[in-house]
């Protein structure tokens, strides 16, 4: 205390705050820090964000990227005044269809039938379209079984 420094006053001042207040803050502050690491990073990774917000569907009725030959299996019906594919469990639309290489008018002979679709996929608007080459039979009615 003999010597009355700048050096010697500011220690002296900072060793009035508690040693454990000061411990708490460190500890909150690197919490802090940890935890916007986290979020920052979980908000970047799109793996995290796409499981946490589309549902999860079978793997047979996933269409493939743009392009590629998919098949897709579900009920035929439509919904105002468009031709969808169903779940023939929950009845959740799988994909909006659309005719390739024959006319539209032709999958109302499998109005109810649970079928398997072929063709490709596309994102042209909102929602998935499935433009359908070829359509199979599986059963005549839709029923879960």
């Amino acid at each position: 205390m003999a010597f009355r420094g700048g050096q010697y006053y500011l220690a002296r001042q900072v060793l009035l705050i508690p040693a454990k207040v000061m411990i708490r803050r460190a500890a909150i502050t690197v919490l802090v820090m940890v935890a916007s690491c986290c979020l920052s990073y979980a908000r970047s990774n799109p793996a995290v964000n796409r499981s946490q917000d589309q549902p999860k569907t079978d793997p047979k009725e996933k269409a493939e990227p743009k392009g590629q030959t998919a098949s897709l299996t579900g009920c035929v019906d439509e919904q105002e005044g468009k031709w969808v594919l169903v779940n023939d469990q929950t009845m959740a639309i799988i994909a909006n269809l659309a005719a390739d290489g024959f006319p539209t008018e032709g999958f109302a002979k499998y109005l109810g039938h649970k079928v398997t679709v072929q063709g490709t996929a596309s994102a042209d608007g909102p929602g998935s379209t499935f433009k359908v080459r070829s359509i199979k039979t599986i059963r005549e009615t839709c029923a879960a079984q």
